[in-house]
């Protein structure tokens, strides 16, 4: 991975699949972590099962609430190739993109913290509504501060440059190939 500099923003001039989907995720996780708070801390299950659906959408590209999405007229914009309208979305996963490493992490972060809210102390809570917050300040603004971290470090493949002119690899003497 090489690295990057510069700030790293996804659009906000449309209301597409993903960015919706952040938005309403990040909803859900500040409503169920208010509701933990406030009125039974059993309804943090809300954000563990929103962690879930993250995991699950970064390692098989099914969203469930971008299907619905789908059904209400918004367009994808990191849809599988084959992807047409009327089709179930699908994110794409044929390599480890920012989006799906950011769904991995978070997921896994929520359904620890969600958990340790539970059975360790209250204050686990913080976290849970800080990404919630962090959620709905990406889905509004375009900016992620974990998205730039990531890109920082070159993890996106889609923005990697390729250099054309790079002589191919070769094997430097004394090294042989079958040892």
């Amino acid at each position: 991975m090489a690295f990057r500099s510069g700030i790293y923003i996804v659009p906000t001039n449309r209301w597409y699949i993903e960015r919706t989907v952040w938005l309403i995720a990040g909803l859900v996780l500040l409503t169920g972590t208010t509701l933990a708070h406030y009125v039974n801390p059993w309804f943090i299950l809300l954000v563990h099962a929103t962690a879930l659906a993250s995991i699950g959408v970064s390692l098989t590209g099914y969203c469930l609430v971008g299907n619905i999405l789908v059904r209400l007229g918004f367009t994808p914009k990191l849809a599988r190739a084959d992807w047409a309208p009327g089709k179930s979305y699908f994110m794409q996963t044929d390599a480890w993109y920012l989006e799906r490493r950011i769904y991995l992490a978070v997921g896994i972060n929520l359904t620890i913290a969600s958990t340790l809210s539970l059975v360790h102390s209250p204050w686990w809570l913080a976290f849970t509504g800080f990404v919630g917050g962090a959620m709905v300040w990406f889905a509004a603004t375009g900016f992620c501060i974990m998205a730039n971290g990531l890109y920082w470090l070159g993890a996106e493949p889609r923005l990697a440059p390729r250099c054309e002119t790079a002589p191919p690899a070769t094997l430097q003497p004394g090294f042989d190939r079958a040892a």
